[in-house]
């Protein structure tokens, strides 16, 4: 009976801490999705992604967080080179004419502090599927100070990635090109009502 008693207990703080959960879309105007890349061992190339849109539920109160889904339009990379730009584009990297979107799913999160821990879901590149964890820093929490007025979390990203883990191997036994990808992320969430 009394185990019984705990469950209930337990359910009843469950439904209590979900229902607390908060939807946050991503604001695009206010998203950066940027990555380097070796190049020859000269230099880091830099590139961004400008198409992209996402959301996901978080409880500020308890850290829960699930339901974490990421779109990027794969043809919005920009390298700030128009020719390495449509190289990036054709089948040798991203082959955007088979694969328009990369996409990230996670179902939950593991806090380290109140305002650091790690996600960890799937990445999908090129129509394959690999777990990565990214570090997560919560900047900041807070009613935004003008316009739409609603609760912004700003958060900071950042993974690294093998793209020869994705089928993209182009230049990488040669080494012109590297095959360790470094990611960062920088968002202003929204709250949504």
């Amino acid at each position: 009976m009394r185990n019984l008693a705990a469950f209930a207990a337990c359910a009843t703080l469950a439904s209590v801490a979900h229902a607390d959960m908060a939807r946050y879309e991503l604001d695009p105007t206010h998203t950066a999705i940027y990555f380097k890349v070796d190049h020859i061992g000269y230099a880091k190339t830099l590139g961004i992604f400008t198409g992209l849109s996402g959301s996901f539920f978080y409880d500020d109160e308890t850290q829960e967080l699930k339901d974490v889904k990421v779109t990027i339009q794969a043809d919005s990379v920009d390298t700030f080179n128009e020719a390495r730009d449509n190289h990036v584009r054709n089948k040798d990297f991203l082959h955007v004419s088979e694969h328009p979107e990369i996409m990230f799913s996670a179902s939950g999160g593991t806090p380290s502090s109140d305002t650091s821990g790690t996600v960890t879901g799937d990445l999908t590149i090129l129509g394959q599927t690999q777990p990565i964890t990214l570090t997560v820093q919560l900047n900041k929490v807070g009613e935004y100070p003008f316009g739409h007025k609603r609760e912004v979390l700003g958060l900071s990203m950042s993974t690294s990635i093998m793209r020869s883990d994705f089928g993209m191997t182009y230049a990488v036994e040669n080494g012109l090109v590297g095959d360790e990808v470094t990611i960062n992320i920088e968002t202003e969430a929204m709250k949504m009502e």
